[in-house]
């Protein structure tokens, strides 16, 4: 089984020198909280670095070559976190390639495209994770590769009889949960146990920011390109939500459902949604349909509420409501 992970992704001409110019795993292991810091990349390692850092006092200012922060999440939940990052006075400029960087006394300089310069005391490449793939000799085996990802069918089998591959190597999400249960799978599948592929849009996503963003299932772009007009949604504020507003947070839970059918997607923003996202990746695995998780009783005050209650509202049974 084949699983040696990913490493921190440059940008072409972009030396990482781990001390001005840095990666996440680099900045995992400073000793200090830098005065300022422009994030390189605005998906999720790089806001969850925006976030913390800001948190302990820096002056952060995030770029981001895509048109908003987390794009690979619901358009909804990513226009919360700008919100809520332009509150706390964390800077970000979306829609801005990087052009270059020079180290310069004080720290770096970078210059995105337009020419403007930004100067802080470090830069974090935050531009996604590679494979970790060369060195092994996987291709000189015979395993198909692609930009240095091994090719795995739903049932992690490479090209090559009797070797699998799992975990970040694989193209997909590239996270812990998803490389656990591969290994999972592929010990069942050797046992004979006949497993059930696992489906990647069931894979439950967090970005542990402030606040933080969970999600399983479709957002509302993708299911409309599968069923067009046959998609509702419904989004219910965390304002009417009693532990959140003990939690003194904002947010809400949307979701992305077929008319007459079941939930194809569960998108939430706020401080620890994260920990609802258990019942919403049950919710879409098993298919339900609003009427089958409205009746169900959610403890009074808790987050898990608002799932509860956002499913009575796509029931056309709202209870709570915020405006």
């Amino acid at each position: 089984m084949l699983a040696s992970g990913s490493y921190s992704k440059s940008l072409p001409g972009l030396e990482l020198d781990g001390e001005r110019v840095i990666s996440s795993e680099h900045a995992l292991k400073l000793d200090r909280v830098p005065a300022s810091v422009i994030v390189l990349g605005g998906g999720v390692i790089g806001c969850e670095f925006a976030s913390v850092w800001a948190s302990f006092g820096a002056e952060v200012t995030i770029i981001e070559a895509l048109p908003r922060l987390v794009a690979a999440e619901d358009e909804a939940s990513s226009k919360a976190l700008e919100r809520a990052f332009r509150k706390r006075k964390i800077a970000f400029r979306t829609g801005t390639p990087f052009q270059s960087v020079k180290t310069t006394d004080s720290g770096v300089a970078v210059t995105v495209e337009g020419g403007d310069v930004i100067e802080a005391e470090l830069l974090l490449v935050a531009v996604g994770r590679g494979p970790s793939t060369r060195g092994p000799g996987y291709e000189e085996q015979g395993i198909a590769m692609d930009r240095g990802f091994v090719l795995a069918d739903e049932r992690c089998r490479t090209n090559v009889e009797g070797v699998f591959a799992v975990g970040d190597i694989v193209p997909g999400l590239q996270l812990a949960h998803r490389g656990f249960q591969q290994g999972i799978f592929v010990a069942e599948e050797i046992a004979g146990l006949d497993p059930k592929p696992i489906d990647e849009a069931g894979i439950p996503r967090v970005t542990y920011s402030h606040p933080e963003i969970a999600s399983v299932g479709l957002d509302e772009a993708k299911a409309r390109e599968q069923y067009g007009d046959d998609i509702t949604t419904i989004t219910y504020d965390l304002g009417g939500n009693g532990k959140s507003q003990i939690l003194q947070t904002a947010g809400f839970v949307k979701l992305v459902g077929l008319k007459d059918g079941p939930v194809l997607g569960v998108h939430m923003v706020g401080d620890r949604v994260g920990e609802l996202i258990g019942e919403a990746q049950l919710i879409y695995s098993w298919e339900a349909h609003a009427d089958d998780v409205a009746p169900l009783i959610h403890a009074h005050p808790t987050q898990n509420e608002a799932l509860g209650e956002a499913h009575l509202a796509l029931a056309g049974k709202a209870l709570h409501a915020h405006s």
